[in-house]
């Protein structure tokens, strides 16, 4: 089954990249090739990422369960917050590495983004724009997508392409709020598991 839908989506794209044209499918190729390279060079530095926080929020979870009151209950609630904004961020992380896994693919469904716009043009500038590395592009691009102003229409329509949509809005915003999240769980988790051992050896939970 999940062969035959593999299929159906080449297919489909096929056709949908039949009326793009040729400055389009460039553009694309090159915006598609600079995007793996960041998402693998970004594969270790997300990775620990996600790890640094775990062992704090291990710790929250283990004094939390062994307390009482008031104290257990705010310990545990803050435990499931943070697993959750880690599962979040690792699910995320995990979609976007997929989305990259094939340059080719992605860079088909870029070029029929481009098309799918009214501003072909513009939306060329924009990928045109993107220089840099690491997180950088993610941002860039981003902000690139606002300053082009695209309709309602247009994000509908890139939300059926499977790998571009995390590279336009609104996923692109999202991808990045999630990643600053991520990123401030890991002082967040340290300063929680500090105060919920304190409140321990105290007495208080």
């Amino acid at each position: 089954m999940a062969i035959n839908e593999d299929g159906q989506e080449r297919d489909r794209l096929m056709r949908m990249a039949e009326s793009v044209d040729s400055r389009s499918r460039e553009a694309a190729s090159q915006v598609a090739q600079v995007l793996a390279l960041a998402v693998r060079a970004l594969r270790l530095p997300t990775a620990a990422v996600f790890m640094l926080p775990l062992p704090f929020i291990a710790v929250t979870a283990l004094v939390s369960v062994t307390g009482g009151g008031a104290g257990r209950i705010i310990g545990l609630v803050l435990t499931v917050a943070m697993l959750l904004v880690s599962a979040v961020f690792w699910g995320r992380r995990h979609r976007i590495q997929q989305a990259v896994d094939d340059p080719d693919r992605l860079a088909s469904e870029l070029a029929i983004m481009i098309s799918l716009s009214d501003r072909t043009g513009e939306t060329r500038t924009v990928f045109a724009q993107i220089t840099g590395g690491g997180w950088q592009v993610f941002s860039r691009l981003k902000g690139l997508w606002n300053a082009a102003g695209m309709t309602g229409r247009w994000i509908d329509d890139v939300s059926d392409l499977r790998r571009a949509r995390y590279f336009a809005p609104p996923k692109i915003g999202t991808t990045i709020a999630v990643t600053m999240a991520a990123l401030w769980l890991i002082p967040i988790s340290m300063v929680v598991c500090l105060g919920v051992v304190i409140a321990k050896v105290a007495g208080t939970l």
